[in-house]
């Protein structure tokens, strides 16, 4: 039985930021009714985010059809149906927030035939619509592996193609029992080998992996087609999801970093506060050469 980490360690005390682009952020959601994955995953970066001007954009509601233990986003087998009015608002809730990059995810919903892929295409399309200058990085689901769904969405050609891998293949059926590593990485080399796009994942640490398999799993992605990563420590949302097994240490982020620049990453992240989607703006779209 893990008796779990101790003591939450001083590099892990985050300082809250407010002021009015974090009042405005919010008060922008709220009016729209927008759902961000900031909010709905309790993302330990949201006051900095916010009071920047910045959020990530969650599509198709706040409950997903799936229940991996890491995450709080609320989970169910009958949502609601998707918001037709979403795309022009989060369009409009871009173009008032005046982003140059904007980040998009979702939750799974697995209850619909092509598991929401149109709805992100609409999305996508009403944002550069009335936004023709921004930049979209897309961080999609596994569309439980429905190819016409994957290349619905990667057809639109966003700027950053993000699919996170989560955890080392180890860990799966207890971190992410309905979803598959294999699949995870497949998507990521559909997206470079077939659409060539610019190709990002990101993984959790701390969660009863070893860095020798950490490492492995940086090379799985770089061997299929991963241009950025991000990586960040786990952080318990409440008492009924998985425990943290050990609170990794700036130190060892660091040696991530070095691996994942040696195995050819183009941009890597990597710190006790690096989530998916932090600082996304700072990962340009990585140029293909023929």
């Amino acid at each position: 039985m893990n008796s779990g980490p101790g003591k939450k360690p001083d590099w892990l005390k985050i300082k809250l930021a407010s002021g009015s682009s974090f009042a405005s952020t919010r008060q922008l959601l709220n009016k729209h009714s927008l759902h961000t994955v900031c909010r709905s995953a309790m993302c330990p970066n949201l006051h900095e985010c916010w009071s920047k001007g910045t959020a990530t954009f969650l599509l198709l509601g706040n409950v997903c059809t799936r229940a991996c233990r890491f995450c709080a986003v609320a989970t169910g087998q009958r949502p609601a149906l998707p918001d037709a009015a979403e795309p022009a608002k989060i369009a409009e809730a871009v173009k008032t927030m005046k982003l140059r990059h904007a980040v998009l995810t979702s939750v799974n919903r697995d209850d619909l035939p092509d598991g929401g892929a149109a709805h992100w295409v609409e999305t996508i399309q009403a944002i550069r619509a009335v936004n023709p200058g921004v930049s979209l990085e897309c961080l999609i689901p596994d569309f439980s592996g429905n190819e016409r769904a994957l290349d619905l969405v990667m057809a639109e050609a966003p700027e950053v193609l993000n699919h996170n891998i989560e955890t080392v293949p180890s860990l799966y059926s207890k971190v992410r029992p309905q979803a598959s590593y294999e699949l995870s990485l497949s998507i990521i080399e559909r997206a470079k080998r077939k659409f060539r796009l610019a190709t990002k994942s990101g993984m959790m640490v701390g969660m009863g992996e070893t860095p020798e398999e950490v490492e492995a799993s940086l090379g799985d992605l770089r061997r299929h087609g991963c241009d950025m990563v991000t990586i960040g420590q786990y952080l318990q949302p409440t008492a009924a999801h998985l425990p943290v097994e050990r609170y990794v240490t700036p130190e060892e982020f660091e040696r991530y970093r070095a691996i994942a620049l040696d195995a050819g990453f183009r941009h890597v992240r990597s710190g006790p506060f690096v989530r998916s989607s932090y600082h996304a703006e700072a990962f340009e779209p990585v140029e293909e050469i023929s």
